[in-house]
């Protein structure tokens, strides 16, 4: 059985458009032998569980065979048919789930059907870091925040005030790239905006679900439209304490309102967005550790000290928070720390 669902769990990552759903393997296994496996490729299309269906070379094979899936089976109508329906109807004798689906529009309702139907279910609930913000998403009615920045050995973000500094090397610029990937926003304030005119895109690959860029900003009229954010496709919202003047792109979402961290992760909630990734700078940094909003901090340590500069958290008196065990990575002469928040 464990060889069997860990090859689910590696199908399961294969899956790299999901954006809000999860990610799910499936496998089906008769006379222990893999019959078929599949994944869920792409947000609003087949499910896993169909896709390992489809795999097989005659679906009279799934006949009296199990099926070994990460995620609970759906029991609703949305982007596509209930799996559930599926199951049953190709004659599928047990099913064995590496977790219970955590919304509450699936869970538990997609394990009632199999067995009221007459198919054996078993339940693991196993533990992976697979699907962690979509976990968190239903668990905590928010999108996971994970807190990102590079700094000296001295703690610091910048050299100068009102210019960029390069940090990082090129490994760890190749790793935040796929951080960018994994998450649904990324979120920088107005003064990181200004100073290093980034793009926030993800340069690495063409998504077909690229992350939504967002900035705070107190107001819209400062940004200058000649930036290199505006020069990108993808969708940019910006979270404004005034009313534009001046006529945005046709992808900006300019959102009005006295934005506080709090207020811009309750929005994005409600939007169904499950992942942020603060890239800073230093104040806003500590406005999201203040609102005590910081799931998940990834540092990029350099090789580099700088005395006098910016410091990586700044002006704000902090809550005590506790962090797990630190995580550290070797990236060539830098160091990729991470620790998660604990309860």
């Amino acid at each position: 059985m464990e060889k069997f669902m860990k090859l689910a769990f590696i199908e399961a990552r294969k899956g790299k458009n999901t954006w809000t759903n999860p990610q799910v393997g499936a496998v089906i296994v008769k006379d222990n032998q893999v019959l078929g496996q599949g994944h869920h490729e792409t947000f609003g299309q087949n499910h896993a569980e169909i896709n390992a269906l489809n795999s097989l070379s005659d679906i009279a094979q799934a006949k009296g065979s199990t099926l070994y899936v990460t995620l609970e089976p759906c029991s609703h109508f949305g982007k596509t048919p209930p799996c559930v329906q599926k199951i049953v109807e190709v004659g599928i004798k047990k099913v064995v789930i590496g977790q219970i689906d955590p919304n509450p529009i699936v869970s538990g309702r997609g394990v009632e059907y199999l067995r009221d139907h007459g198919v054996e279910v078993e339940i693991l609930e196993l533990s992976s870091d697979l699907n962690s913000a979509y976990n968190f998403f239903y668990k905590n009615k928010r999108p996971l925040v994970t807190l990102k920045y590079a700094m000296t050995l001295d703690g610091k973000i910048n050299r100068k005030k009102g210019t960029r500094s390069m940090i990082s090397n090129q490994l760890a610029f190749d790793d935040s790239q796929k951080l960018r990937e994994q998450n649904q926003v990324i979120l920088i304030g107005e003064n990181t905006l200004k100073v290093d005119d980034p793009k926030l895109t993800v340069r690495t690959k063409d998504l077909m679900f690229p992350p939504i860029r967002a900035v705070m900003v107190r107001d819209i009229n400062t940004i200058a439209l000649n930036g290199r954010l505006f020069q990108a496709s993808g969708p940019i919202w910006i979270f404004s304490g005034t009313q534009s003047q001046q006529e945005f792109p046709q992808n900006v979402r300019i959102l009005v309102n006295d934005w506080t961290p709090q207020r811009v992760i309750d929005y994005l909630g409600k939007q169904g967005l499950e992942s942020v990734l603060v890239e800073g700078g230093s104040h806003i940094q500590a406005d999201f550790f203040e609102q005590e909003l910081v799931d998940h901090i990834i540092i990029y340590l350099a090789n580099k000290i700088f005395g006098q500069g910016l410091p990586a958290i700044w002006g704000k008196q902090l809550p005590t928070m506790n962090f797990s065990d630190l995580t550290v990575e070797q990236l060539g002469s830098n160091l990729k720390i991470t620790t998660w928040r604990l309860d």
